[in-house]
């Protein structure tokens, strides 16, 4: 080997100056040698470079670059602290060979939103939200106003994976949609994957959320929060020991049914979530995160009913560095989802809910500047707890029931590798081997032949099927298991230094399954496992992207193309009860679906106006046929429309700054209305009205559209230490858009003829909020 070929390691880590927060995703470059890296979720990065001297750029948006020369004559380990920056408005803030470096990534169908972008979105009620700001990206929607969760690529809201510092979010709204349950001051980073999502995820077939929070200053105690008309929230961070450990804790509740007394309303609905984080850098090679969330809802009529439901989760992590190529991230991870109802007026209470345990190690081989490789493994153990019945008091004659417990144990092992082929063509694949044990229970209906559902040729409708027995099986039994290999992979070609074609292929598994007949979510829905009755979901997905930046970088553009197909999605015969069904196999049947489209997304990055558009148009079906040749299947066997299918989806998001006091900012939204089911005749049996309803979602609600707009207000910006604050007021539904949630028919009582009632959640509404730091 000649002294030209000899290379070196240089590593280490990228974190904020004042207050030593790690940095996601900070573009390390080498001009020279046209290569470079990022660092990853915990602020580190490591590359391999043949001997030499070399400049060296670390540059990440909205901090001021360091551009230096370093002599790498042996293994290197350089920390970069890095300083937050007033960009001018005119000032390029991303330099030419960083964004060449993105456009030859082969990561696709990937959209990050940092904490500043989100608040800067207006939302209902001025409360800044993570879950709204993402349905302003292509391919993200939602079922309408006050709806919960939301939709990508034509997939149902349970089919995507919500991550907060590595832990299961499985509900991730609070007041049945109105807010998210993501507070915006506690967030670092923020990444959508719609598609090419890599090996070390699994469990969900449509999209991932990864969302980590802020890890706290390490170096002075600083607090900042924010009140609003309904809701106030407050974050306090702070040194352990300086530059050594460092706490976070941030709160936020709504307030707002304090006042309804005053209007004569014993009515109640109101949320609480606390974030906190603990961090403690022991030495160079080794750190360590506590993090944890918790959040309830809260929501009653008078003496009626008390329903509570909320998430919780905790996570501790190891970080440890094994070598200057090497690093590993071991976590520890409690997930609980709990809903609980108190229906006083029959003296019953309801709850059920879905706990897991899981422990992940993953490493990140930083092999040389052409090869990474990361792999890892993953171990869940899931207890599903589908409802139990209990009397509130002693007199209400009611007996106690418990639905059966189900069990499960999901095992994960991947591998992912980012390869450099050449100048202009890289690589990344991987394959994910998973394996979904379902455990036994106290109880397991068996039916003639396994079928649980049974086709009445006569009626032409599907019924029940009764047991022909129950089996019992101890919990270390295992009644069902499943083995997937899920290959991933994508590619990039860079067409010439602002322009790229990238394609991809995924195949994921999904083994958890939400049991809802309605078209968003609720907190009553219960999720169930895989199992004898009920097979895991299969997604293959392909996509195609064009990107390029122009103007000086001024202007991105992405234009993606997808197609997938999904396996055994399951679908609810007609009159299907899901609550408190202790046989939900019965009701159920296995069909498929599939989705495909177009996305485009500009974006405009520098000046004082930028902002994007987004536009997506696709299609979303399903198809459930009939299991022999006699029977109809759903919908007689034909494709229709999922409940999230929406063909155009238009989103339009701006800023504009008019000086460093005054900042407006707008979004308006267009979407296709929702797909439902509208009766298209009546008639009159033994003097009866029955109405005589057309295929399964080929009616459509009206199309949905409103504009937002807020202005933001900062009476001292160059205010840079001490207190400082500002206002933001906003108009949701600024021309008061009367959208419909839902349409229901009825007989008027004086002309007796049908007609159409239209439900509309919100109209306009004004709000402001006042923010401030310290």
């Amino acid at each position: 080997m000649t002294l030209a070929q000899e290379k070196f390691t240089i590593s280490g880590v990228v974190s904020d100056q004042n207050n030593n927060e790690t940095l996601i995703g900070v573009n390390i470059l080498f001009p020279e040698l046209n290569t470079g890296t990022v660092t990853n979720e915990y602020g580190f990065y490591s590359i391999t470079i043949p001997k030499g001297n070399y400049k060296i750029i670390v540059s990440y948006l909205g901090y001021t670059n360091i551009s230096k020369t370093i002599n790498l004559s042996t293994n290197l380990k350089q920390d970069f602290q890095l300083e937050e920056t007033l960009e001018n408005l005119d000032e390029v803030v991303i330099t030419k060979n960083i964004e060449e470096i993105n456009i030859s990534k082969p990561q696709m169908s990937v959209n990050v939103l940092s904490a500043n972008t989100i608040k800067q979105i207006p939302v209902v009620l001025g409360e800044a939200d993570v879950i709204k700001a993402i349905t302003l990206l292509p391919g993200v929607s939602n079922a309408g106003e006050n709806s919960s969760g939301f939709n990508v690529r034509g997939g149902a809201a349970d089919q995507n994976l919500i991550l907060l510092d590595e832990a299961t979010i499985y509900n991730s709204s609070h007041l049945f949609g109105l807010f998210s349950v993501f507070n915006p001051d506690a967030i670092k980073d923020l990444k959508l994957y719609k598609g090419g999502i890599p090996a070390r995820y699994g469990g969900r077939v449509s999209s991932v959320l990864d969302i980590y929070q802020k890890e706290g200053n390490s170096n002075e105690f600083h607090a900042n929060g924010g009140i609003g008309l309904v809701a106030s929230r407050l974050l306090a961070e702070g040194p352990i020991k300086k530059n050594t450990g460092s706490f976070l804790f941030g709160g936020r509740s709504s307030y707002a049914h304090l006042f309804l007394p005053l209007f004569n309303s014993d009515n109640v609905a109101y949320f609480y979530d606390l974030n906190t984080k603990l961090s403690y850098k022991i030495n160079s090679k080794n750190n360590m995160y506590l993090s944890g969330y918790f959040g309830r809802d809260v929501f009653s009529i008078a003496d009626s009913f008390e329903n509570t439901y909320g998430n919780s989760v905790i996570n501790l992590r190891w970080n440890h560095l094994f070598s200057n190529k090497l690093f590993s991230n071991l976590s520890l991870i409690y997930s609980d989802y709990y809903y609980g109802l108190k229906l006083n007026f029959v003296e019953f209470n309801w709850n059920s809910g879905i706990q897991n345990f899981n422990v992940k190690y993953d490493f990140k081989d930083y092999l040389n500047d052409k090869f990474k490789l990361y792999y890892g493994l993953n171990s869940i153990y899931y207890k599903f707890n589908p409802g139990k019945i209990e009397p509130s008091s002693e007199t209400s004659g009611i007996n106690p029931y418990k639905l059966t417990d189900k069990f499960a144990f999901e095992n994960d092992l991947y591998v992912d590798i980012e390869h450099q082929l050449s100048d202009k063509i890289q690589l990344s694949y991987g394959l994910r081997l998973s394996s979904f044990l379902r455990l036994g229970q106290s109880e397991l209906n068996t039916y003639s032949n396994n079928q649980a559902v049974n086709f009445n040729e006569e009626l032409q409708i599907y019924e029940k099927a009764e047991p022909t027995g129950v089996e019992t099986f101890k919990k270390s039994h295992v009644i069902k298991s499943f083995y997937n290999l899920e290959p991933r992979f994508s590619i990039a070609y860079q067409v010439s230094d602002h322009s790229s074609i990238k394609a991809s292929y995924n195949r994921l598994s999904q083994y958890s399954h939400l049991l809802s007949n309605t078209s968003s979510p609720t907190p009553l829905d219960v999720w169930t496992p895989s199992g004898k009755y009920i097979k895991p979901q299969l997604l293959d997905q392909i996509a195609i992207g064009y990107y390029k930046n122009f103007d000086k970088n001024s202007y991105s553009l992405e234009i993606e193309s997808f197609f997938k197909t999904i396996q055994n999605r399951i679908d609810y015969i007609d009159g299907a009860d899901l609550i408190a069904n202790d046989a939900i196999e019965q009701v159920i049947l296995n069909g498929k679906a599939r989705a495909y489209g177009l996305e485009l997304l500009l974006r405009k990055n520098q000046g004082r106006f930028n902002g994007w558009l987004a536009y997506t148009l696709s299609k979303s079906e399903q198809q459930t046929k009939g299991r022999t040749p006699s029977e109809l299947g759903i919908n007689n066997g034909n494709w229709y429309n999922t409940p999230y299918d929406k063909t155009h989806d238009i989103s339009v998001t701006g800023q504009y700054t008019f000086n460093d006091k005054w900042e407006l900012n707008s979004n308006f939204i267009f979407q296709t209305g929702q797909p439902t089911s509208f009766p298209v005749s009546q008639y009159e049996y033994n003097g009866v009205t029955i109405a005589n309803f057309n295929s399964r979602n080929a009616s459509r609600l009206p199309s949905y559209h409103r504009l937002d707009l807020s202005m933001k207000y900062t009476p001292k910006p160059n205010k840079n230490h001490g207190y400082q604050s500002y206002w933001v007021f906003s108009i949701y539904n600024a021309y008061n858009r009367k959208n419909a949630s839902s349409i229901t028919f009825r007989q008027n009582r004086n002309t007796r003829n049908n007609e159409a009632i239209r439900l509309s959640i919100f109209g306009i509404i004004p709000s402001f909020s006042y923010n401030f730091k310290f």
